[in-house]
């Protein structure tokens, strides 16, 4: 292994944070060939979502159904050119994350994945050239875990860390909504160089009604607060940022699966996209939809420094079609 790793305001803010350099190590984890595209035809379709977008905390419920080609979200890898960008992707082996990282790579777009497990890598993307998806091994709740060779020629940041708003197994090891939501997302956006183009961060619709039903209900552990405060203090760093707070996630999260099936995942009938602002949207969104409109809030200009909600309903959507989401975000902010 090589040397370092490569792979609304808040009334009062904390104070900036130190911080601490120490040796990393990049992780290797994919042989230098070309991308290993072996075909899987199914996948997992969550029915019952536990996540902290939602107030379900019922065990999940999953069916093999599937996933035709045709109906994919994402155009063909050959239609897009290369890309001189590096995005950074963290809370890749998330529900949101990897379907992020299944887009970029098949828009030949570089990734750089911020994992608290490498393997997981192999295990979700299969075998890539180090030099389209490279992993790093850090955990944004730990600052010491982020050195600055971590950042090192990155342009974009997509950040869709989360974890369940109700106590669960995925809150064991201090996985909890303050450690992931807002001290994670603090020393992220604490340890980030002022040179990037733009930081994404998904977060929740719902994240200024708190104290307000239902959304009391659903912040009853803090995950709204915690996600909001996480909001703010992105706002007030300095950096260009856009922020995509999506309603209760669907479809997914996929886990186990070839790139190949992430590319083919389908929102099925729930495509058409609603994006408003002031969080006044409630509803339900596909994980598709949001990483799709993270990839898209990456090269609209008039995005940076803005806040959207998003949802997906049936009907026709906008695809992978920059014209169509630019028009739709526009649309956001004339209503």
């Amino acid at each position: 292994m090589a040397s370092k790793l490569s792979f609304t305001c808040i009334p009062e803010l904390p104070p900036p944070i130190e911080k601490f350099p120490k040796p990393h190590q990049r992780i290797h984890l994919f042989p230098l060939q070309p991308p290993n595209f072996s075909p899987l035809c199914s996948f997992l379709k969550n029915n019952n979502n536990s996540s902290c977008r939602g107030l379900s905390v019922h065990a999940l419920k999953q069916e093999v159904i599937q996933s035709p080609s045709s109906d994919s979200t994402l155009d063909s890898k050959a239609a897009f050119p290369a890309s001189s960008k590096l995005v950074l992707v963290v809370g890749a082996s998330g529900g949101v994350g990897q379907l992020v990282v299944a887009s970029l790579l098949n828009r030949n777009i570089k990734s750089r994945l911020l994992l608290r497990d490498p393997e997981k890598a192999t295990t979700l993307f299969g075998s890539q050239d180090e030099e389209t998806l490279q992993v790093y091994k850090g955990d944004t709740r730990n600052l010491e875990d982020l050195d600055p060779s971590i950042f090192k020629g990155v342009t974009h940041v997509i950040c869709c860390t989360g974890t369940t708003a109700f106590p669960s197994k995925r809150w064991d090891g201090d996985n909890t909504p303050e450690r992931v939501d807002w001290e994670g997302i603090r020393n992220l956006i604490s340890a980030l160089p002022s040179s990037l183009k733009r930081v994404v961060l998904v977060s929740s619709v719902g994240v200024t009604k708190f104290h307000e039903l239902p959304w009391s209900i659903m912040n009853l552990f803090g995950v709204l607060k915690y996600k909001k405060k996480g909001e703010d203090f992105l706002r007030v760093s300095g950096l260009p940022f856009t922020i995509i707070r999506a309603g209760r996630l669907t479809d997914g999260p996929y886990t186990s699966y070839d790139l190949n099936t992430l590319i083919k995942a389908t929102a099925g009938q729930h495509r058409a996209v609603l994006i408003g602002q002031g969080d006044k949207l409630v509803g339900e969104v596909s994980r598709l939809v949001v990483a799709e409109a993270c990839i898209q809030a990456l090269d609209i200009d008039f995005t940076e420094g803005k806040v959207y909600e998003i949802n997906s309903v049936k009907g026709d959507g906008p695809g992978s079609d920059p014209q169509k989401w630019q028009e739709l975000f526009k649309a956001a902010e004339s209503k």
